[in-house]
């Protein structure tokens, strides 16, 4: 999107210097018109289709978290403030003089408010920058002309827990509330099912534009391990390695880490979801670190383990060696035709083999106890993303994250207690091999203790 310097002068000086703004490689007004009509194909004759803005969360008495807007919401217009909502129709409808089928409800400029939390678009902001021509005020969904009783179904995605003030008529609560009232009185069929599947059969293939943005997350994350990985030393926490990769992902332009970080030294790598992050680490330990930095809304997802000491023992190269192998065949499944689960198939298969060839179990079906949770899922908006976990197509981003834990006290040989390998890269499906889009980071022992030594 691109305007003239009179033109982009006039906005910011009607607008503010509004933070979202700042950025000149998000995606285009274009990109979420074209994925609003793609929606609308999917949809049946006669309906709508509701969503809503992400909730404010609070942390803790008046301070709340920093806003993040709900993926599909984002994903259909590219609006990143709360309290709105969003109906598309499939057949266009006159209001206010103006066909359309597409209606976005914002929240209303505030001078005062704006001075505490910001520049808000506000419905001339949303209108100009958001390529919308029909945008009102969250209130006026409230009395809003639209005829709910002429339209065959109504398809809705609520939010969960909306924000509520005494002090406001706009708020999220209230546009919930208006908007049930509303197809209340109507009595048009509401289903709240519907919606879920079409926008994960939409968000599961990515376009060239998302591609980019997800490689930019992923290269800032990389950089960041690397600088962790040649750090590290014993004696450090947790969380001084950890914030070696926040500080890179931030300078990188990241707003946000996409999930919180996991960094667990010793036993804590056989915490499939710790994030603690407070330990010492020591020379003897094994360090999972598992983080993605967040670009524009889309998320990397990258995990790699390593000796704290820079040296693998005989251990923990066994076991590092065989999560790898397992990564590379559930990798080379990552091929368009072939059904979501082959990789994880492939993967669990190599590591159970190894695991009754290193005796640690004796048949197949224990390998779950080393190796407990899926080694896939999507990537993108969410670091769990959306998708129909169908057959794979071009386009889709997908985790290769097979691992091996094995607690302390586990059935097996002392030697292994302790050990948790897990080792995660970011592939993209293409119409032929499939593409590892992290692999700049070293995977390899012998690339990571070179790596380590420098």
């Amino acid at each position: 999107m691109r305007y003239s310097l009179p033109v982009f002068f006039f906005l910011l000086l009607s607008f503010g210097a509004l933070a979202q703004w700042d950025d000149t490689d998000r995606l285009s007004k274009e990109f979420h018109q074209q994925k609003r009509d793609a929606l609308r194909v999917l949809m049946p004759e006669k309906s709508a289709a509701v969503f809503f803005a992400n909730p404010v969360r609070n942390r803790n008495n008046d301070v709340d978290f920093q806003f993040s807007q709900n993926p599909n919401f984002y994903y259909l217009t590219g609006y990143l403030e709360p309290n709105a909502a969003l109906i598309i129709l499939k057949e266009p409808r006159v209001f206010d003089g103006v066909s359309t089928n597409e209606i976005l409800f914002v929240q209303d400029r505030n001078p005062t408010s704006e001075i505490w939390t910001g520049k808000r678009l506000g419905v001339d902001g949303a209108k100009q920058m958001l390529g919308f021509k029909s945008v009102y005020k969250g209130i006026d969904l409230r009395e809003f002309g639209l005829n709910w009783s002429s339209l065959n179904e109504v398809m809705v995605l609520y939010p969960s827990l909306p924000n509520r003030s005494p002090l406001s008529n706009a708020e999220l609560g209230d546009l919930v509330d208006y908007f049930q009232d509303a197809t209340m009185k109507s009595k048009v069929v509401v289903n709240e099912s519907g919606l879920k599947p079409m926008m994960n059969s939409l968000r599961e293939i990515k376009t060239k534009e998302e591609i980019g943005l997800m490689q930019t997350a992923m290269d800032i994350t990389i950089d960041g391990f690397k600088a962790m990985i040649k750090q590290l030393e014993p004696g450090m926490s947790e969380y001084e390695a950890q914030a070696i990769i926040e500080y890179y992902s931030k300078k990188g332009g990241s707003e946000y880490m996409g999930y919180p970080s996991i960094c667990g030294g010793g036993s804590n790598a056989c915490v499939l979801h710790y994030t603690y992050n407070r330990k010492s680490l020591e020379a003897k330990d094994m360090f999972l670190v598992d983080m993605g930095a967040e670009y524009h809304g889309y998320t990397a997802d990258i995990t790699r383990t390593i000796p704290v000491d820079g040296n693998f023992s005989t251990e923990e190269k066994a076991i590092y060696n065989l999560v790898l192998q397992a990564q590379n065949a559930g990798i080379e499944k990552c091929r368009k035709g072939n059904d979501f689960r082959a990789g994880h198939n492939a993967a669990y298969a190599v590591i159970a083999k190894g695991l009754i060839d290193l005796g640690i179990i004796k048949k197949e079906s224990e390998a779950k106890n080393y190796f407990m949770h899926g080694t896939s899922h999507y990537l993108g908006l969410d670091v769990h993303d959306a998708g129909t976990y169908q057959s794979l197509l071009p386009g889709v981003v997908m985790t290769v994250e097979p691992g091996i834990y094995i607690n302390q006290g586990s059935n097996c040989d002392p030697k292994w207690w302790g050990i948790g390998v897990r080792i995660e890269d970011d592939i993209l499906v293409t119409d032929t091999d499939p593409v590892i889009m992290t692999i700049s980071l070293p995977r390899s022992i012998e690339e990571l203790e070179k790596m380590m030594a420098e």
